[in-house]
């Protein structure tokens, strides 16, 4: 055996194969976390869309632009789109034509390894940390999707739970 077998790639080659600039509003896959509880979760889910090529939308609440500001660490700004009235702004999207998938703990919900690439502009929905998607919006989703779990716990935070949906939704996982 000669030399490593696994060779780490420096930031300069990383900086040659990315794309040198933050990407235009490609408004094809959007991460909603519309009851966010945590600011943190909100600034790490926005470096998981960055690295996915997704917007992020989020209510403005008076915390989330303060919120968003400090956990995102990116160099350059980041896509967002501030949605006012969850419900009404779901409806809106439906009303366009989008996909909605839910990340949420339902009976009619996929497991995470059968769900499909987004083919048409999606909007992944993530509820709130402790009650998860509120009642009325569940009806406005077109599909729920669950990620299997072997532990004690019943759920995944918001930037955990989001990320592994947006991979999987982007189809790079």
């Amino acid at each position: 055996m000669n030399g490593p077998q696994v060779r780490v790639r420096t930031p300069h080659d990383l900086r040659r194969e990315r794309r040198p600039r933050p990407h235009s509003c490609w408004d094809h896959l959007v991460a909603a976390p519309l009851w966010p509880l945590h600011g943190a979760n909100l600034g790490t889910l926005l470096r998981t869309c960055d690295a996915v090529g997704a917007c992020l939308a989020v209510p403005r609440l008076p915390w989330v632009p303060e919120a968003l500001e400090r956990g995102n660490t990116l160099r350059r700004p980041a896509c967002v789109h501030w949605t006012g009235n969850p419900i009404r702004w779901l409806e809106r999207q439906r009303d366009r034509g989008s996909a909605v998938v839910g990340v949420e703990l339902a009976e009619e919900a996929v497991r995470l390894a059968d769900l499909p690439t987004a083919r048409r502009r999606t909007v992944m929905v993530l509820g709130h940390e402790q009650t998860g998607i509120p009642g009325e919006a569940l009806d406005l989703l077109d599909l729920a999707v669950e990620i299997p779990m072997v532990g004690t716990g019943s759920s995944l935070n918001v930037a955990v739970a989001g990320s592994l949906v947006l991979y999987r939704l982007a189809g790079l996982a």
